[in-house]
C-alpha cells in the first residue's frame, strides 16, 4: 500500500467530500426552492448556461500529433479524432455531445461521460451520464470508483439499482471544487441570489395574473355567513389579466382597500435588472451576451467580447483539455498528441483589423499567404507557402555598402 492510499483507507461507503454538492440545493432565503430545472426556468440563468454551452460546443475540437521543433498536426488517422471532431457515439454529434456536458458543468459543477473501450483499450465511445446520479466514493484502499444510480434517487436495499465504475471508463469534468475531485454547483452555492431572482418572477407573474392591480381587503358592514364565496366570486369577476379594467359594482355598503405596495414602491424593475446582473456575475458572462445592452456601446463591445474569450470560455476550454487528455490519451500517446480548442475565431477582431494584422505578418516573413487564406477558411493557392519579407529591410552595419562600390568606380 502506498503513501497517498494510506492515507485515505476508509470505508467502502465513503464518499469523496464535493459529493454532497446536491446538499446545498432546497429553500432559497425567500422562500423559493431552488434546484437545476427550476433555476433554468430564469432567463438569465437559461441565457447564461446557453451562451457557454454553444461556445463550447461550436468550437473546432481536434487531436493533434506533436512533431519536431513545436510543430503540429491534425492527427486525422487516429480513432479518437473521430469521435471528438464528429461522432462520440452513434446517437449524438461532437456539437450536442459537448453542450450537454457543458451543460452538466454548469448547472451540477461536474460533467461525466461514460467510456466504451475494446479489448486493447481504445475508445469506441463516449456516452453522457447524469450527475445527479453519479456518486464518487473511495474503496477500502483508499482508491477513488465511480457509483452511477440507473434512477434519480438511490432505491434502498437494491443492489442491482447501480454500476461501479472505475477512473479509467469516466471522462469527469470537474468543476470549481473543495477537494480536488468533485466539484460543487454554482447554482447550489448561490442559491440564495438565484432564488431571490425566482421570487421577483413570481411575484411579477402573480401581478400580472390579478390584472395589474393590487390585492386588498372587501369590507361589508355586517356579518357574511360564507365569506370564501364572496372571495372567489370577486376574484372570478376581477381577478386575471383578462379583467383589467373592469369597473367594480360594490353592493350593500361593501368597500375596497387596497393593502399592497406598488410595484414601484418595491422597486420590481429594479430587482430584476439587478438579478440579471447577479446571474451573469455567477457565470462570468458580460451582461451584453444576454441582451443586457444597458452599459454597451459601439466602442467596448468588441472588448468584451474578448474578455469573454479570455475570461470566461477559456478557462472551462482549459478544464475540458486537460480532463479528456488525462484518461482518453494512453500514457505513451500523451508524449505524441494532445487535444486542442481552437479558439482563434472568437478573438479575431474586425475584417480591417484582420487584414491589417495579416499584412504586417506577411511582410515580416512569419506569415504565408495559405497560412491566412486557411484562417479566412479560403482554398490554398498554388505557390502560397512561400514565405516573404520586405526587400528594403537590411542590418545597420549595412546600410550604404550598395554606394561604396560606385564611389570608388568614380574616382
Amino acid at each position: 500500500m502506498n503513501i497517498l492510499q494510506s492515507i485515505f483507507k476508509r470505508k467502502s461507503n465513503d464518499r469523496a467530500a464535493g459529493s454532497g454538492y446536491r446538499f446545498f440545493f432546497g429553500q432559497s432565503a425567500s422562500g423559493t426552492h431552488v434546484n437545476e430545472r427550476t433555476a433554468m426556468q430564469m432567463t438569465a440563468v437559461y441565457a447564461c448556461v446557453r451562451v457557454l454551452a454553444e461556445s463550447v460546443a461550436s468550437l473546432p475540437l481536434h487531436l493533434y500529433r506533436r512533431g519536431t521543433a513545436g510543430n503540429r498536426e491534425k492527427a486525422e488517422n487516429h480513432p479518437l479524432f473521430f469521435l471528438l471532431h464528429d461522432e462520440p457515439n452513434p446517437e449524438m454529434t461532437s456539437y450536442v455531445f459537448r453542450e450537454t456536458l457543458m451543460t452538466h458543468l454548469l448547472l451540477f459543477g461536474n460533467a461525466y461521460a461514460q467510456i466504451l473501450r475494446n479489448g486493447k483499450g481504445e475508445v469506441l465511445g463516449l456516452y453522457p451520464l447524469m450527475p445527479n446520479r453519479m456518486r464518487v466514493e473511495r474503496d477500502e484502499s483508499g482508491r477513488l470508483f465511480y457509483r452511477y444510480y440507473r434512477f434519480d434517487r438511490e432505491p434502498p436495499n437494491q443492489e442491482q439499482s447501480h454500476v461501479i465504475l472505475t477512473p479509467h471508463d469516466v471522462l469527469h469534468i470537474p468543476g470549481l471544487s473543495y477537494d480536488g475531485l468533485v466539484g460543487f454547483s454554482p447554482i447550489a452555492a448561490c442559491r440564495n441570489a438565484v432564488g431571490a431572482g425566482l421570487a421577483a418572477e413570481t411575484y411579477s407573474g402573480r401581478f400580472f395574473a390579478n390584472g395589474a392591480a393590487p390585492s386588498g381587503v372587501l369590507q361589508h358592514p355586517s356579518l357574511i355567513k360564507n365569506p370564501e364565496r364572496l372571495r372567489d366570486s370577486w376574484n372570478a369577476a376581477y381577478g386575471g389579466a383578462g379583467n383589467a379594467g373592469k369597473v367594480a359594482i360594490l353592493e350593500e355598503g361593501m368597500t375596497f382597500t387596497p393593502v399592497s405596495i406598488s410595484p414601484q414602491d418595491a422597486q420590481l424593475l429594479e430587482t430584476r435588472k439587478f438579478t440579471v446582473e447577479e446571474i451573469c456575475r455567477i457565470f462570468r458572462v458580460p451582461p451584453h451576451l444576454v441582451q443586457n445592452l444597458d452599459r454597451a456601446t459601439f466602442n467596448n463591445i468588441e472588448q468584451m467580447s474578448i474578455d469573454f474569450v479570455m475570461y470566461s470560455l477559456m478557462p472551462w476550454l482549459v478544464r475540458w483539455e486537460q480532463s479528456m487528455s488525462k484518461v482518453l490519451l494512453s500514457h505513451d500517446d500523451k508524449r505524441k498528441y494532445e487535444i486542442r480548442f481552437n479558439a482563434d475565431g472568437f478573438l479575431r477582431g474586425s475584417h480591417k483589423e484582420r487584414y491589417e494584422a495579416y499584412a504586417v505578418g506577411i511582410n515580416n516573413g512569419f506569415l504565408c499567404p495559405n497560412d491566412v487564406r486557411r484562417l479566412e477558411n479560403m482554398d490554398v493557392i498554388p505557390d502560397g507557402d512561400i514565405f516573404m519579407v520586405q526587400g528594403a529591410m537590411m542590418p545597420l552595419d549595412m546600410v550604404g555598402a550598395a554606394y561604396a562600390g560606385k564611389e570608388n568606380a568614380n574616382e
